[in-house]
C-alpha cells in the first residue's frame, strides 16, 4: 500500500491560472513553417496548449528535486525512450525485486503520473523487468489534474520589429564577416488564463493525495518564473493563481476563466505592451464564486500586485474581496516561495 493512501484526494478543485508574456512567443505552432505564435482564427487570441504548461510544470518538479516519469531532455544527451523512463520511474534494478506493490512504487516514483496521467504500453522484448511488472501496469492512466488549452483574455498581435532580424557572425581572422535573417515571431502581449481541474475520482487512480494538490499552489507559480528562460520565452510571469476547493465531492463550477475579462474593446487590447496598460475585470468570477458559496470549502491564491483588478467597476484588491465574502477562514492568501518547502520530497 502506498504511503498516500491515507491522504488521497477527496473533494474537487478547480483551478484558474493567469500568466503574461511581454515581446514572447508563449507557445510556437510547428506547423505554422515559422513556429509563430499560436492564435485562435477568428478571434486573434492567443493560444496555449495545455502540453506547453505541463512541460513547464515537469521541469519545475524535476528541478524541486521530485521524480518525473516523461522526463525533459535539456540536461541528457539523448531522449530517453519510454521503456527506459519506466524502468527508471520503477525504482527496481533487479527483475526478482518485484513485488506486488511495483505499480504503487512507479506512482511514488513519478509524481507528474499522479498529476497527468501517463501511458504505460510499452512495445518491447524486453523480458526483465518490465515484462515482470506489465500485469500490474495499466495501458493508459488518466490524470486526475487537466488543464484546457489556454487562452488570451484579449485579441493579440505580433510585434514585426523581431521579425526579420540581422546576426552578424564574426569568423575567423582574414575572412569576410556575413549575416542571415531570422524569423523571430513574437507577441506584443498576452495576458493568458488556464482554466483546471482536479478530480477526486481520477485521483483514487494514481494515488494523488492532498499534498500533490498544495504543491500545485506553488508550482504553478514559481515554474513560469524559472522556467520560461530560453531566448522566446523570456518576459513571461504569472499574474494570478487561484484554486477553488470545494465542500463536496462530484461538485464544481466549471469555466471559470470565462468570467474573466480586461476592462476596454478590442483595440484598446490590441494596444497593450505590458501588464500596466492592463485591467482585470474580475467582477463575473467573484459572482459566480459568490453563486455557489455553499459547495466552497476554501479559496488559495496568490496574485501578482502589478496587476490591476476591478470589481464592479471600481479599483479592488481581490484577497480583500473575497475575505469580504466569503470570511477570512476560507481565505488562503498563498506565500509562495515558503509553502513550497513543505511539499519537496
Amino acid at each position: 500500500m502506498s504511503e498516500r493512501d491515507s491522504a488521497i484526494v477527496e473533494n474537487r478543485s478547480e483551478i484558474v491560472f493567469l500568466y503574461d508574456a511581454v515581446d514572447a512567443n508563449p507557445n510556437g505552432n510547428p506547423l505554422s513553417g515559422a513556429n509563430r505564435p499560436r492564435k485562435d482564427p477568428v478571434t486573434d487570441q492567443a493560444v496555449v496548449t495545455d502540453v506547453r504548461l505541463k512541460r513547464y510544470l515537469r521541469d519545475q518538479l524535476e528541478d524541486d528535486g521530485h521524480g518525473v516519469y516523461i522526463t525533459s531532455t535539456r540536461n541528457s544527451e539523448y531522449a530517453k525512450t519510454r521503456e527506459e523512463m519506466l524502468k527508471d520511474s520503477l525504482g527496481i534494478t533487479d527483475p526478482e525485486e518485484v513485488g506486488e506493490d511495483a505499480f504503487d512504487g512507479f506512482l511514488d516514483n513519478a509524481v507528474d503520473a499522479r498529476y497527468f496521467g501517463a501511458t504505460l504500453s510499452i512495445d518491447t522484448d524486453d523480458e526483465g523487468i518490465i515484462a515482470a511488472v506489465e500485469d500490474q501496469l495499466p495501458d493508459h492512466l488518466t490524470g486526475p489534474v487537466q488543464f484546457s488549452p489556454g487562452k488570451s483574455l484579449h485579441p493579440v498581435v505580433e510585434n514585426e520589429e523581431y521579425n526579420s532580424l540581422t546576426s552578424v557572425i564574426g569568423t575567423q581572422e582574414g575572412k569576410e564577416q556575413g549575416g542571415f535573417d531570422l524569423d523571430d515571431h513574437r507577441l506584443k502581449y498576452a495576458l493568458i488564463g488556464f482554466h483546471g481541474l482536479v478530480d477526486e475520482h481520477g485521483a483514487e487512480d494514481t494515488n494523488l493525495s492532498e499534498d500533490d494538490v498544495e504543491r500545485l499552489d506553488t508550482l504553478c507559480w514559481r515554474s513560469i518564473k524559472n522556467q520560461t528562460i530560453t531566448r522566446s520565452k523570456v518576459g513571461q510571469e504569472p499574474r494570478l493563481y487561484l484554486r477553488v476547493e470545494y465542500a463536496d465531492e462530484r461538485f464544481h463550477i466549471g469555466g471559470l476563466t470565462h468570467d474573466l475579462d480586461t476592462v476596454g474593446n478590442d483595440d484598446d487590447a490590441r494596444s497593450y505592451r505590458t501588464v500596466r496598460d492592463v485591467t482585470l475585470d474580475a467582477t463575473g468570477l467573484l459572482d459566480r464564486l459568490k453563486d455557489h458559496d455553499d459547495h466552497i470549502e476554501r479559496i488559495h491564491l496568490v496574485a501578482d500586485s502589478a496587476l490591476d483588478v476591478e470589481v464592479d467597476g471600481e479599483p479592488a484588491d481581490l484577497a480583500t474581496a473575497l475575505t469580504g465574502w466569503f470570511g477570512e477562514d476560507r481565505i488562503h492568501e498563498i506565500d509562495v516561495y515558503d509553502e513550497h518547502e513543505e511539499t519537496r520530497p
